[in-house]
């Protein structure tokens, strides 16, 4: 009999939903060497940093200080890498979880899914401008 999914509740299903979501993000042929090339030996630190971010979003502990979408900025991603990676993060998602926070957490990736590629997009195409 399969085992009825919890919602996200506390830091350990944080790490968990991490995790898990990265282990398949570096393993994808498409999205994988982006976050290979960009992030190089520093996983570790990568980690803890969404751990405190998605910790701060789903769960009001606000433990994520610093602004996501600067360090996105240059990236070499369009459309398709976006819906990948909301793909792979619904897919992880579904498997684990189940409840409100995780549903809230499908709505607000997408979100920002959506307002990363929009000002990426703007910034290549205004380069003279602040990214702040």
């Amino acid at each position: 009999m399969a085992q009825e999914k919890k919602d996200i509740t506390n830091l350990n299903d944080i790490r968990l939903l991490v995790d898990t979501f990265y282990d398949k993000v570096r393993e994808d042929q498409l999205i994988g060497p982006i976050f290979d090339e960009r992030i190089q030996n520093r996983w570790p630190e990568h980690l803890a940093k969404m751990y405190t971010f998605w910790q701060t979003v789903l769960l009001g502990e606000h433990t994520y200080y610093g602004a996501p979408f600067p360090p996105h900025a240059q990236l070499p991603v369009e459309k398709i890498h976006f819906e990948r990676w909301l793909s792979l993060f619904a897919e992880t998602l579904n498997e684990l979880f189940a409840g409100d926070v995780a549903k809230e957490a499908i709505w607000r990736a997408n979100k920002m899914a959506v307002m990363f590629q929009y000002k990426i997009d703007h910034y290549r195409n205004n380069p003279t401008k602040s990214l702040i």
